[in-house]
């Protein structure tokens, strides 16, 4: 559906001269803006959305490197590409977690350098313990399944 910047005036204004991906693009949905702004506001408003992220985010990432498994960039954040190296296992393991009720997507090359495929996996405020812990027993089970672990 696109995107949108948000900054300070003379910035927008620049950008608005300057971005050539702007001047083919088209505008958001009102229902997109009108949503996105409801976010901004519960987000000002209420730090307990950050804080269940972060919690999710470091009960996912310690579990899976716990297991053995290399998760790839910042620990505290919420896409977590999960380091498998060949394409093939990648591909696999999307497909098995998808039978546990994960949704994952594999990647490798073109998108990633080759010999770095990996699972995306991305968390949120949303998910309870016991889903981010189903979502690790998953990846245990397939892993070992696969070898990978």
């Amino acid at each position: 559906m696109g995107g949108y910047t948000t900054g300070p005036k003379p910035l927008i204004d620049l950008l608005r001269q300057r971005s050539r991906p702007y001047l083919f693009s088209n505008s958001l949905a009102p229902s997109i803006v009108g949503s996105s702004i409801k976010v901004f506001d519960m987000l000002m408003n209420d730090s307990s959305y950050a804080a269940s992220l972060q919690a999710n985010v470091t009960r996912f990432r310690t579990g899976m490197k716990q297991l053995g498994f290399k998760v790839l960039g910042n620990d505290a954040h919420p896409i977590a590409p999960v380091l498998l190296g060949d394409a093939r296992i990648a591909s696999t393991m999307a497909d098995e977690m998808l039978k546990e009720g994960i949704y994952v997507i594999g990647f490798s090359y073109p998108v990633v350098p080759k010999g770095q495929a990996r699972i995306r996996v991305q968390l949120s405020a949303a998910h309870t313990d016991k889903q981010v812990d189903h979502a690790v027993g998953a990846f245990e089970k397939i892993g070992k399944k696969l070898n990978v672990i």
